[in-house]
C-alpha cells in the first residue's frame, strides 16, 4: 500500500518546495502540511488540491501501485 503522505513529501523535496509554499497553495496552515506528510491516506478533495498545486496526478501514483492480480 502506498503511503500518500510520504509520496507527497518526496515530490515536494524533488521540486524543492517548502511546506509554507504548499500551505499557501491549498489555503491551510504550515503545520497541516507536516500532518499530511504523516498520513498514509488523505481525503480525495485535499488530494485534488495538492495534485493541482504540484502538477502531479497522485491518483495515478496510487492507481499504479494497485495489484489487482
Amino acid at each position: 500500500m502506498v503511503h500518500i503522505g510520504q509520496i507527497i513529501k518526496q515530490e515536494m523535496e524533488r521540486q524543492e518546495r517548502a511546506p509554507a509554499w504548499l500551505a499557501r497553495k491549498i489555503h491551510c496552515q504550515r503545520p497541516n502540511i507536516y500532518y499530511i506528510y504523516s498520513q498514509p491516506s488523505i481525503n480525495t478533495d485535499l488530494l485534488i488540491l495538492i495534485s493541482k498545486a504540484l502538477g502531479v496526478d497522485f491518483f495515478k501514483v496510487i492507481s499504479d501501485s494497485i495489484d489487482v492480480g
